[in-house]
């Protein structure tokens, strides 16, 4: 049970910065679309759908819904989808930022591990 819960605050966690982070730069609040400069839209908008996914999957585990280890498997397709996105717009000349190749690369493999770690978790 405590594997469970650290692993449903850890997920939670990271939802909730990263939904506060990509509707910061969708919606241009307190100023964080300046910081983030050359941001790839279809990024962030890839980061904010998959933020309620985890929320969606937390949830569910919390409320002992069935399936939810779904949602994290749409968000990890979502990622992986816009990751093929921006190295399009990258080879395509788009104004892109170097550190957004690799914070996606890491929400992949990040959210590979919530999901490789909730199968474990919520064996049925």
């Amino acid at each position: 049970m405590m594997k469970a819960n650290l692993w449903l605050s850890v997920l939670s966690l990271f939802a909730l910065v990263t939904l506060f982070m990509s509707s910061s730069v969708i919606f241009d609040w307190f100023g964080i679309r300046e910081m983030e400069g050359n941001y790839v839209p279809i990024v962030v908008w890839a980061n904010l759908v998959a933020s309620v996914l985890y929320l969606l999957s937390a949830y569910r585990a919390v409320t002992g819904k069935s399936k939810s280890g779904y949602p994290l498997i749409i968000a990890l397709i979502i990622l992986i989808l816009a990751y093929i996105a921006l190295g399009i717009h990258i080879s395509s000349g788009g104004a892109y930022e170097t550190k957004t190749v690799g914070a996606m690369a890491f929400r992949i493999i990040l959210t590979s591990v919530f999901l490789l770690t909730h199968k474990k978790i919520f064996r049925k």
